[in-house]
């Protein structure tokens, strides 16, 4: 380690203005991370221009060349220099940072490009001619007169040629295409009524991106848009949302738990129309899905919060990419509450993925198990309250092993969702037959969504039995425990009862009966990192759901048991009533539905 010695006067540093170019340097460092960013910020400069149309054209991932056409409103001669000024914007007026209703409102975007990189911009305003400026590692050309029709313009080239070291860091042009990519396709569902393309440039020029302007109402305009942006598939497994909570509107679609994704890639979130990515919100979406998908599996979902701009700040971070809430906890509660009534209004309801993945196996060798279950936090025993819930799960369906050979339905069953029954195969899967097909179901995954739905009922009318500590358990906290404390009448409720214990010092007096033996400490700590991390806790319901499903797993219809016909109707009504059904307790499809035109095509009758 670097020491001086005291005794050794040192030279006094002198402060000094930086000088304009330095600073533009040094704000684009901030501003644009990569290519990707140029793009960003060139392109919300368009929307806020009003633009229609927006062209946009890259070589060599952005590091050679950035496009970006318009025909919005455009930039008048006078104005040219000035928006290659630091902090000049036509967007606010400065005396209000939180009523921000534009992509841009910094004014740093154009000026740091035009400090790291060759800049030109040509634009032409309605009723004049255009106008062209070219800037250049920070030195800026005078204005002159040029061709060019109504919109803007501006050509990127030789980005971060001015900083050489910042070239160091960039990835492959594919890595940075793809990053391009990923930006353009999010403005685009932010703007479904924008057309939108992206090409490359090469010998011959590549499409990569075309969107066309949609039409209709807001929520038809944008699902046409995720049909073209994510594909057929979202499109036809996603749910469409609206809920609404404290001055927060939340609109969008949220895909069924059984098309989960094995990574994030499929979340975007939009705060008044900007695309963000927020840690809570993202968090929030988690604990959404938290009981229908292992841990492996990622929701996929594209979510608009709209709020009054007052609600939010978006002066967090200079990519403007981060929002603040000014209460985070209501835009929480209304992403897990909205999405959560969404998917119990789907009922029943599994992906039709799930149906094509089941035609493909019939048709080709399988190259693997696709995995849609992880196992649960493992539990070392069963309390009493939890040897309850078995007694409790067996006498959902009370029926001895029998054959199935003569089956009588209910008049008109095969009209319901999940049709009449007709056999059971393997000792482990209901035949039914349905008005157009025919439906497949894993008999022990069914009832143990069921058990686990009754169950969970059950804990929330009769609350959580807590079961009092002979010795109080005593965790140190430091600062951080009077966070825990706000919170002492929510844990209370799922059994877990707190108290003060002096400063930065809690004591556990009672922890939830059906976890048995547990260890408090780790326990609280790991609520409290969970709050930390997103600003609510889902660690303790988490571990009650984890017992609470394992009860249901070992409580209900077991593989290898045969079935009477009557049971079997029985499971399929109850699963048509009964939320969530759709998956088991993991994400895993409870049920494959099988149209007759798919079975008939896979014997080529059509």
């Amino acid at each position: 380690m670097h020491s001086s010695d005291p005794n050794i006067s040192q030279p006094r540093l002198q402060i000094r203005q930086l000088d304009e170019g330095a600073i533009n340097r040094i704000a684009a460092g901030e501003v644009v991370e990569r290519p990707a960013s140029a793009v960003k910020e060139l392109v919300e400069n368009a929307i806020d221009a009003g633009a229609k149309r927006i062209d946009i054209t890259v070589a060599e991932g952005g590091k050679r060349l950035i496009r970006v056409e318009d025909d919005g409103c455009g930039i008048s001669r006078a104005d040219l220099p000035l928006a290659l000024s630091r902090h000049a914007t036509s967007k606010i007026d400065g005396t209000d940072l939180l009523n921000i209703h534009t992509f841009g409102f910094r004014g740093e975007a154009l000026p740091s490009l035009g400090a790291v990189g060759r800049l030109r911009i040509t634009s032409r305003i309605e009723g004049h001619d255009a106008f062209e400026i070219e800037v250049s590692g920070g030195a800026m050309s005078t204005v002159r007169p040029t061709g060019g029709r109504l919109g803007t313009i501006v050509e990127l080239r030789d980005l971060f040629y001015a900083t050489p070291a910042r070239l160091k860091f960039m990835r492959t042009d594919r890595a940075e295409m793809l990053a391009v990519i990923d930006v353009v396709k999010r403005l685009a569902m932010a703007e479904p009524y924008l057309r939108i393309t992206l090409t490359e440039a090469t010998d011959a020029a590549r499409s990569l991106f075309i969107a066309d302007a949609e039409t209709g109402s807001p929520i038809e305009a944008l699902s046409r848009r995720l049909r073209t942006v994510l594909g057929r598939d979202f499109a036809e497994n996603a749910l469409a949302i609206d809920a609404e909570r404290e001055g927060l509107h939340m609109t969008g679609f949220a895909a069924l738990p059984t098309y989960s994704r094995g990574s994030a890639v499929q979340q975007y979130l939009f705060v008044n129309g900007r695309p963000v990515r927020d840690r809570m919100l993202i968090g929030a979406l988690r604990g959404a899905y938290m009981d229908f998908l292992s841990r492996d599996r990622h929701p996929a979902a594209v979510l608009f919060i709209d709020c009054d701009p007052q609600l939010v700040d978006v002066n967090v971070h200079p990519a403007k990419s981060e929002v603040r809430f000014r209460d985070p906890g209501v835009a929480r509660g209304l992403i897990v509450s909205g999405l959560r009534h969404a998917l119990a209004e789907a009922g029943h309801r599994a992906s039709t993925t799930v149906a094509g993945e089941t035609l493909g196996a019939f048709q080709t060798p399988a190259e693997g198990p696709r995995i849609y279950q992880m196992d649960r936090r493992p539990a070392t025993g069963y309390s009493s309250y939890a040897q309850a819930g078995f007694a409790e799960a067996d006498q959902v369906f009370e029926a001895p092993s029998a054959r199935t050979d003569d089956v009588e339905n209910a008049p008109h069953s095969e009209d319901l969702p999940l049709g009449a029954a007709r056999a059971q195969v393997h000792a482990n899967y209901i035949i039914a037959q349905t008005a157009d097909g025919m439906v497949i179901v894993d008999q022990h995954a069914a009832h143990e969504r069921l058990v686990y739905e009754k169950l969970k009922r059950q804990m929330a009318e009769n609350g959580v039995a807590a079961q009092a500590l002979l010795v109080p358990e005593i965790v140190e906290l430091g600062a951080e425990a009077s966070r825990l404390l706000d919170l002492t009448d929510d844990l209370a409720t799922m059994g877990l009862g707190i108290e003060p214990f002096g400063p930065g010092v809690i004591a556990v007096r009672e922890t939830p009966a059906i976890l048995g033996t547990v260890n408090a400490e780790a326990l609280v700590k790991d609520i409290l990192d969970e709050i930390q991390d997103v600003g609510d806790s889902t660690a303790l319901k988490s571990r009650l759901d984890a017992i609470l499903s394992r009860v249901a797993c070992h409580g209900s219809i077991r593989s290898g048991r045969q079935m009477r016909g009557e049971e079997m109707n029985a499971l399929l009504r109850e699963m048509e009533a009964t939320p969530h059904s759709g998956q088991c307790n993991h994400g895993r499809p409870t049920y494959v539905e099988l149209k007759l035109a798919d079975i008939e095509r896979l014997f080529g009758r059509r």
